[in-house]
C-alpha cells in the first residue's frame, strides 16, 4: 500500500506531504484545483514518463518521494532479482528526481536505478484506473486478460505459449526451405562465393588492428628512429657531455671514496641502476638493428589491410561478426544443400507441433470458459447492486484463428435494460455503465492479482443519486481487501472515505498554490456540503453532509 506521498515542485505544487490510510481515501477539490497533478506525481514515482513542462516554473528540479508497505510476496520477489529487499518495517522508499536539463535520478532504498527497474517493480504496487482503462476495457481484444486474471491458468497459458512458438518456428523453417529450384541454385552459387572469399581472407581476431599499428610505425619509422638514437644518448651521452651512465658511475665514485660503512646499500644500488642502464641500451640498439622494413614490406601490409577491410565491410563491420556470417552461411548452405531430407524431417516435427498446439489450445480455452461462469454471475451481482438491476452480462468466447494469445475470439456483451439483447460492450455502455462495470471487474480480480493498491480517477463519470451511493459502497467494500484511492466529484462517495483530502488552489504574491489538507470531522462535512450545494453552505447543508457520512458508516 501507498503509506506515504511528498511532492516538490510539480505543476502547482510546491510541496505537499500526503499520509494515506490503509483503507478508502478519496481526493476532493474544485475542478482545476490540481486533483490530476496528484495522479501525475504518483505516475512519476511509478516510473511512467514525464514531461519537463510539468516541472513548476522557474524550479531547476522538481521531486515526488514515496514510502510504501505490506508488500505482496510477488513485489518483494520482483525486488529482490535487483537486489533491492525492504527496510525492517516492510517498507520501501522511492524517489524519483526530475530535471529541467534531463538529469533526473530514481532511487529505490537509496539504490540509484533505472526507470525501466521501477516500472518493473510499480506493476507490483499500484493499479492506476482511469481513461486509458475504460478505453482498454471497449476493446474487445483486451478482454482476455481480465478473463485469464479470474481463471487462474497461468500454467495453461505457459504451456500453449511454448506449443505456439514452436508451432511458428517450425513453420518459418519449411517456409524457408520450400522455395523453387532456380531460386535454390542462385542462393547456393551466392553462398559458396561468400563462403570462399571469407575463408580466402583467413580473418583472425585482432590483425586488424595490429596491421593498423604496424603500419603506423612505418609511416612514423624515421621519428621513431631518431627518438630511440636520442634515448640512447640519454643514457651513455659522448664525448662533451655524460648521460644517466656517466652520471650514475660518478655518483658510485664518490660513494666509494666517502668510504661510508652505512651507504653500502646506495652503492649496490647505483651498481644495480648501472646494470639496468647497460640492458636496456642493448635492447633499444637490437629494435633499431633489426628495423629494417622494405617498400615491399609496407606495400603487403597495406594490401592485407585493404583486404580484410573490404571483407570486414561487406560482411559484418568487425572481424567477430564476419566470423559469424561465415558460420551462418555454412549452415544455410548445408540447409539448402540437404533441404529435401531437412524439410521431410520438419513436415515430421510439424505435425506432432500441431498436436501439442491443439491439446494445449483446448486446455487454454476450457479454463476460459469454466471460468467465465463464475464471472458473468459475479459481474452481474456487483452491477445489479449498483444500480444496475436489469443487467445482463455476458463473456461470448468463439473460436478463431490460433494467435499468440490463444485459439479464442473473447468479448464481453452486455444489456443494461430489460427486454434488449446482449450486443458488445463498446457499442452500447453509457458513460456510468462503463465506469461501474469496470468497477465491477476491478473488485472481482482484486484478490487475483498482486497489486496492492488501486487508484480510481474517473470512477463516478456519469454517475449520480442512487447509483453514486452504491458505488461509494463497493469502493468501500474493495477497500477492504485493497486500498483504494479515490479522485471523485461525488459527494456519496466522499462521504464513504476513511481519509479525506481536500485539494485547494490559493493565489500568493502573484504565484499559484495547491495545497492537499487531510480534513478532521468538521471539515470533511464542510467539503461535502461544498460538493452538495456549491459554495453556498446553509444549516440544511451541513445538516445533509453530516447525514450522509452517517448513512455511509452503516
Amino acid at each position: 500500500m501507498l503509506k506515504y506521498l511528498h511532492i516538490e515542485n510539480i505543476a502547482i505544487i510546491e510541496s505537499s506531504d500526503i499520509e494515506l490510510v490503509s483503507g478508502f481515501n478519496v481526493l476532493t477539490g474544485e475542478t482545476g484545483a490540481g486533483k490530476s497533478i496528484i495522479i501525475d506525481s504518483i505516475n512519476a514515482v511509478l516510473g511512467e514518463r514525464t514531461y519537463k513542462e510539468i516541472i513548476r516554473h522557474s524550479a531547476d528540479k522538481a521531486l515526488v518521494s514515496a514510502i510504501f508497505g505490506n508488500l505482496s510476496e510477488a513485489c518483494v520477489r520482483a525486488l529482490s532479482e535487483y537486489g533491492i529487499t525492504p527496510d525492517e518495517d516492510g517498507n520501501i522508499s522511492v524517489q524519483r528526481v526530475l530535471s529541467q536539463t534531463g538529469n533526473g535520478s530514481i532511487r529505490i532504498n537509496g539504490q540509484l536505478t533505472t526507470a525501466q527497474v521501477l516500472r518493473d517493480v510499480a506493476k507490483y504496487l499500484v493499479n492506476i484506473h482511469g481513461q486509458h482503462d475504460s478505453q482498454m476495457l471497449l476493446k474487445p481484444e483486451n478482454h482476455y486478460v481480465y478473463l485469464d486474471l479470474i481463471a487462474g491458468n497461468e500454467k495453461q497459458r505457459e504451456e500453449y505459449t511454448a506449443a505456439f512458438k514452436e508451432f511458428t518456428d517450425i513453420r518459418r523453417q519449411i517456409k524457408a526451405l520450400e522455395t523453387d529450384d532456380d531460386q535454390k541454385a542462385i542462393r547456393i552459387d551466392l553462398l559458396k562465393f561468400q563462403i570462399e572469399e571469407i575463408e580466402n581472407a583467413a580473418i583472425n581476431i585482432g590483425e586488424i588492428e595490429e596491421l593498423k599499428k604496424k603500419r603506423e610505425i612505418f609511416q612514423n619509422a624515421d621519428a621513431v628512429i631518431k627518438r630511440l638514437n636520442e634515448s640512447i644518448f640519454a643514457i651513455n651521452g659522448d664525448i662533451d657531455s655524460d648521460g644517466a651512465m656517466g652520471l650514475t658511475r660518478s655518483a658510485l665514485n664518490y660513494i666509494e671514496k666517502a668510504n661510508v660503512e652505512a651507504l653500502g646499500g646506495a652503492a649496490n644500488s647505483l651498481n644495480n641502476a648501472m646494470s639496468l642502464l647497460d640492458e636496456t641500451t642493448e635492447q633499444i640498439r637490437k629494435y633499431i638493428s633489426d628495423f629494417n622494413y622494405s617498400k615491399e614490406e609496407v606495400e603487403k601490409t597495406n594490401d592485407r589491410l585493404d583486404l580484410l577491410h573490404s571483407i570486414v565491410v561487406k560482411y559484418g563491420n568487425s572481424e567477430e561478426k564476419t566470423l559469424e556470417y561465415l558460420d551462418k552461411a555454412k549452415e544455410e548452405l548445408e540447409l539448402i544443400e540437404f533441404g529435401d531430407q531437412k524439410l521431410e524431417e520438419l513436415e515430421n516435427e510439424l505435425v506432432l507441433a500441431q498436436e501439442r498446439l491443439v491439446k494445449a489450445g483446448a486446455e487454454l480455452t476450457a479454463s476460459r470458459r469454466e471460468a467465465a461462469k463464475g464471472f458473468e454471475n459475479k459481474v452481474c451481482e456487483a452491477l445489479s447492486f449498483m444500480d444496475m438491476n436489469s443487467v445482463q452480462f455476458i463473456v461470448d468466447i468463439n473460436e478463431s484463428k490460433y494467435s499468440k494469445t490463444g485459439k479464442d475470439s473473447i468479448e464481453f456483451l452486455i444489456s443494461a435494460n430489460a427486454g434488449e439483447t446482449v450486443k458488445p460492450l463498446y457499442k452500447v455502455a453509457s458513460g456510468g455503465e462503463l465506469s461501474r462495470t469496470m468497477l465491477a471487474i476491478k473488485s472481482i480480480i482484486a484478490d487475483k492479482d498482486n497489486v496492492d493498491t488501486l487508484i480510481f480517477d474517473e470512477i463516478d463519470t456519469g454517475i449520480s443519486g442512487r447509483a453514486a451511493s452504491k458505488v461509494a459502497v463497493q469502493l468501500r467494500k474493495l477497500s477492504g481487501i485493497r486500498q483504494v484511492i479515490c479522485v471523485t466529484h461525488l459527494a456519496q462517495i466522499a462521504a464513504a472515505a476513511e481519509g479525506h483530502f481536500l485539494i485547494e488552489k490559493s493565489v500568493k504574491d502573484g504565484k499559484t498554490y495547491t495545497n492537499v489538507t487531510l480534513l478532521n470531522e468538521d471539515d470533511r462535512i464542510k467539503e461535502i456540503a461544498r460538493i452538495m450545494s456549491g459554495t453556498n453552505l446553509t444549516e440544511n447543508t451541513i445538516s445533509s453532509a453530516k447525514e450522509l457520512i452517517d448513512r455511509s458508516k452503516i
